[in-house]
């Protein structure tokens, strides 16, 4: 009887820690902490980021560095957009939704336009642009 009670106790630890590693994954996702209505930003890339959770630009907005979300890697890939379509230095437009906090220069792109070329990381949403 002692070895079940272990390892319920060892299943529901494990449940609880699992549960607390996720919960900030799953809070991070989604679009809560964005502004309703589409925002555009225009200005020069800083960084570029592809991997997880979600590929980034750092851009330069006269003198002010706005983080821009991306989709995760795999979308956002799919969408066309690589480390090899875009540098440092080009100029470029995000269009998506901005934060909901004013003082924060973040936002979550649901278009890209470098050039000539459009990258929809999230086509669902970009259809209503």
């Amino acid at each position: 009887m002692p070895v079940a009670s272990n390892r319920s106790r060892v299943t529901l630890i494990g449940l609880v820690l699992g549960l607390g590693l996720a919960l900030p994954a799953w809070a991070h996702h989604g679009w809560s902490w964005t502004d309703t209505g589409f925002f555009q930003l225009e200005g020069v890339i800083a960084d570029i980021y592809i991997g997880n959770p979600h590929a980034t630009l750092d851009v330069d907005v006269e003198g002010t560095i706005w983080r821009v979300e991306l989709a995760p890697p795999g979308p956002t890939m799919a969408a066309g957009f690589t480390e090899d379509v875009a540098s440092v230095g080009d100029e470029v437009t995000a269009i998506g939704n901005r934060s909901a906090d004013p003082s924060e220069a973040r936002m979550k792109a649901v278009r890209l336009i470098i050039g000539e070329a459009t990258y929809d990381v999230y086509p669902s949403r970009a259809d209503a642009i």
